[in-house]
């Protein structure tokens, strides 16, 4: 079996199906496990649109960005994406387009490292191929090592997943009637133009922003910290600072919006905001007493998101 063989997941005690004649716990078994026990705190960090990234990962139900491959692969054509049917890993279609998806059943501590494994395996797979990478090698390579990282990562956020349906092929009615349920269930959302990482989302009942922010969490705290006690965290009149969350190393704020908010309706004071909260991180002086409060609040405080 060659080094770029796939070895298949098997019993801790029986014999590796690499050939090694040692028992797969002890070989390619413990290799997976020693990938999986890494931990990255921020795994999307110098990739471009690291905010953005988190985002279509935590945030966005569809969305996709293409990316620049290097090396060989540069002349590929590959699409990152929030989801895939059935929560595939990726899929390479008929043209040999790479469909990468960020929201998959199974992680590690890497993510940007299980998403490389995938995408390498995804580059020797055959046209027409669903890809299931299996467990996670510790060479594996991490997204930063197969993507250009100077290339712009452009998000576009879509209403349905149309983009599943392969344009140049026939679409089955099963695969059409599973576009149709995914659809129902999507959460209707836009990405903000006026500021990087905020996404306008509807609930149904509420109206939210959530905002992946690139600041280091203690002075992001502080600054928000400031901003509440000033009365001045909020997106407008009737808009209200919730909480944050962390996801993938960052801090994600959440404001509920007055309803009916339309996203094009919160630029400008998201743009605004955005200009306070620089100048609040920035500001390196101690907190006050108010301000303690709100930073112990915020810290406290963390929301659920649906």
């Amino acid at each position: 079996m060659s080094a770029t063989t796939e070895v298949p997941v098997v019993g801790p005690r029986e014999p590796c199906p690499c050939g090694s004649g040692k028992r797969y716990k002890v070989c390619h078994g413990k290799r997976a496990r020693e990938a999986e026990r890494q931990y990255v705190a921020r795994p999307f960090a110098g990739l471009p649109g690291e905010c953005d990234w988190v985002a279509m990962r935590e945030i966005v139900s569809s969305a996709t960005a293409p990316l620049r491959l290097t090396g060989d692969a540069a002349h590929r054509s590959a699409v990152v994406c929030t989801l895939l049917p059935g929560a595939l890993p990726a899929l390479v279609r008929d043209n040999g387009e790479i469909l990468l998806a960020l929201q998959t059943i199974s992680s590690t501590g890497d993510p940007a490292a299980d998403l490389g494994h995938t995408l390498a395996q995804a580059l020797e797979a055959e046209p027409g191929n669903t890809v299931n990478p299996g467990p996670r090698p510790a060479d594996a390579p991490r997204l930063h090592d197969l993507i250009d990282s100077d290339a712009e990562f452009s998000v576009t956020v879509h209403e349905g997943f149309d983009y599943w349906l392969d344009p140049e092929s026939d679409t089955g009615s099963e695969a059409r009637a599973a576009l149709e349920e995914a659809n129902s269930a999507i959460v209707p959302a836009a990405r903000l133009s006026s500021v990087s990482a905020a996404y306008w989302c509807s609930l149904g009942d509420r109206d939210q922003v959530r905002w992946v922010l690139p600041h280091e969490e203690e002075p992001l705290l502080d600054g928000l910290a400031r901003l509440h006690a000033a009365g001045t965290d909020t997106l407008g009149d009737g808009t209200r600072l919730l909480g944050t969350f962390r996801a993938s190393g960052l801090l994600v704020p959440v404001w509920d919006l007055v309803d009916g908010t339309t996203a094009d309706e919160v630029e400008k004071p998201a743009a605004t905001f955005a200009e306070r909260l620089d100048d609040a991180v920035a500001d390196t002086s101690p907190l006050d007493h108010d301000q303690r409060r709100a930073r112990a609040g915020l810290a406290n405080r963390q929301v659920t998101i649906r």
